[in-house]
């Protein structure tokens, strides 16, 4: 599994579109999910399209799936039937990196209890003006890291009283994590396009077809 998603990261071509490309997409990620001048929620269902079509674009539809079943939460797709959870963070640090999503504290505790490492992961840090990358953390990396610190400090759990909608990889274990020498990465300058951008026009000009 390690050599396929390796090869996005050794194909330099490749690797130079992803550098001059993923800042524009996922600044029209942005602009398609904001209103009013705030960006929602739904921006994370689009960034993670652009990295699942980056996959498709490399590997052929035919190897990819993305109808994952509920039940496994960090799954977001499979190349050649392996797991991938693809993950986003904005700003210079490594803090706020969703296991799962959920507030309610007990569940929490219990993700905590059973939780174990099962898929690679494809990580984007995004950085407006300044430098950002995109990340290949192999499976083996987070489970020998896991093991080595133990679910107390790789997880941290969210805090009482506060609504964070999530449990977190914690900052030091991230941090760790992309440091270490089995993990790819492509260094990113977040610069931001001008674009004139409708959110309507692309409906207008379905509604204007026969």
């Amino acid at each position: 599994m390690a050599r396929h998603l390796a090869e996005i990261f050794e194909d330099k071509a490749l690797a130079d579109k992803i550098k001059r490309r993923l800042p524009y997409f996922y600044q029209l990620a942005e602009l398609e999910s904001s209103r009013a001048g705030k960006i929602g929620m739904e921006v994370g269902s689009l960034r993670e399209r652009v990295i699942v079509a980056l996959l498709v674009y490399k590997f052929g539809d035919k190897n990819i799936k993305t109808e994952i079943p509920i039940t496994q939460p960090e799954v977001d797709v499979e190349l050649y039937g392996q797991p991938i959870s693809i993950k986003t963070i904005t700003g210079k640090g490594f803090t706020g990196v969703k296991l799962i999503w959920t507030v309610d504290a007990q569940k929490a505790k219990q993700f905590r209890e059973s939780y174990y490492p099962h898929c690679d992961i494809l990580l984007v840090q995004i950085n407006w003006n300044a430098q950002g990358g995109f990340y290949y953390i192999p499976l083996e990396t987070q489970e020998r890291l896991f093991k080595k610190i133990g679910k107390n400090k790789y997880i941290k759990l969210p805090k009482p009283g506060t609504n964070p909608r999530g449990v977190e990889i914690s900052n030091n274990a991230l941090s760790y994590l992309v440091e270490e020498k089995e993990v790819k990465n492509i260094e990113i300058i977040w610069k931001r396009s001008r674009i004139d951008y409708n959110p309507y026009k692309r409906w207008v000009d379905y509604w204007k077809e026969k």
